[in-house]
């Protein structure tokens, strides 16, 4: 088997390995992996909010989340995503696939701030496909969810399908937009420290490559216990880059700025600044309380003649 795929062989004839063994290389991954992402997490949406209802699969054409099972397909099906978009992408990028981890990591794991824009750039770009993906397939189911309950995808009621690919806030903060936030920076705090608690080898880390499914199960821990707020996007390119596909799809103010009169208004910037907050919030608190206290353990010298098990009884 060929090292280089044919393809690339034949566009190029070997030409810019090197570029590709660099940060180009890991921004197509960060591509890729986010595409997957989305192609998966609003694909799970989709399917809850519109294909299963329209297949006939459901009481009525018009029946959503008739259940807690409703949203726990949706949770599972994003912990899956995130799950299988880091087995894709880890060995060439670390799978970031957030910029709010592209950040963090900028911070506090020593990861080149020069890269932190391209990531972030790949990061949406993906996003944007992916949801690209996700409305060619079921555009279909879309388009007679609208028309079964009889609203424009522009219109405050095309809110409904406007969820299969970005987030909004619930009801109850009646378009104050603290709450959200506050909501996003929680999440987004709690991701990263699982984050970099599972990939910390001085910690209890997760060994045999199963870092990607416990990061998946952290994802569903988030969306079960932090959903229901404000969508859970705890990822600024997993909402803007489907937020920007849907506003050029026909979703209009709903998706870009993010506005329903009476609802809420120029909703987009918080699933963007919440999450970065969080993140460096998240990787600084893991830092404190765990980080800090594993790192002098590890440096810590023991006097001679006693060993790691002596100190540990004193």
């Amino acid at each position: 088997m060929s090292d280089i795929t044919p393809l690339r062989n034949a566009v190029r004839n070997g030409s810019g390995l090197k570029r590709l063994g660099g940060t180009w290389g890991e921004c197509l991954a960060e591509f890729l992996g986010t595409f997957v992402i989305i192609a998966f997490g609003d694909g799970v949406v989709a399917m809850a909010v519109a294909a299963l209802p329209g297949s006939g699969r459901t009481s009525s054409a018009t029946t959503i989340f008739d259940a807690a099972g409703d949203w726990l397909l949706i949770t599972w099906g994003w912990a899956f995503a995130v799950m299988l978009a880091i087995y894709i992408a880890g060995g060439v990028s670390g799978a970031h696939l957030n910029p709010a981890v592209t950040l963090a990591f900028a911070l506090r794991r020593k990861f080149a701030w020069k890269k932190v824009g391209p990531y972030m750039l790949a990061q949406v770009l993906g996003a944007f496909v992916g949801a690209a993906l996700v409305y060619l397939v079921y555009y279909n189911a879309i388009d007679a969810y609208n028309k079964a309950v009889g609203v424009a995808r522009d219109a405050a009621g095309g809110l409904t399908t406007f969820s299969i690919f970005a987030t909004f806030p619930a009801k109850y903060f009646e378009g104050n937009m603290v709450g959200p936030l506050i909501d996003q920076i929680v999440g987004t705090a709690f991701l990263l420290i699982f984050i970099v608690a599972i990939i910390d080898m001085r910690n209890t880390a997760v060994k045999a490559n199963l870092g990607p499914l416990v990061i998946g199960l952290a994802i569903a821990a988030i969306g079960m216990s932090y959903g229901a707020n404000a969508g859970y996007a705890i990822n600024p390119a997993r909402d803007l880059g489907p937020r920007l596909f849907a506003w050029a799809a026909g979703w209009g103010d709903v998706a870009m700025p993010g506005t329903v009169t009476g609802a809420f208004s120029w909703y987009f910037w918080v699933p963007i600044v919440g999450p970065l907050i969080g993140g460096i919030i998240g990787v600084l608190l893991y830092d404190w309380f765990i980080g800090d206290i594993l790192h002098a353990r590890g440096t810590k010298l023991e006097p001679v003649g006693r060993t790691r098990e002596d100190a540990d009884l004193d």
